[in-house]
């Protein structure tokens, strides 16, 4: 784990010292999410918080199962449904 010694300036701002940047794959303009934790504050990418929620839902799907395919599918038979309803 990398750290580095920083200062909050003006406003409030935190410049993110580059080798912490370069080691997250930081680019400029990108949306950071910061959360407050029990020991400090806490940087996540939204690359890194969309890989946890995948992780975490991976654990409960079959390996070759996709849910989006499977939504997909549905959505279609629903609008069938609706139409023919409309008909």
């Amino acid at each position: 784990m990398q750290s580095h010694v920083t200062r909050m300036g003006e406003n409030g701002r935190v410049v993110i010292p580059a080798p912490i940047r370069e080691a997250m794959g930081l680019k400029p303009g990108e949306t950071l999410e910061v959360s407050l934790e029990e020991d400090g504050l806490r940087l996540r990418t939204q690359r890194q918080i969309i890989a946890r929620a995948q992780a975490m839902v991976r654990k409960y799907v079959r390996p070759g199962r996709s849910l989006s395919a499977e939504l997909i599918a549905e959505r279609r038979l629903e609008a069938k449904r609706e139409e023919r309803e409309l008909g």
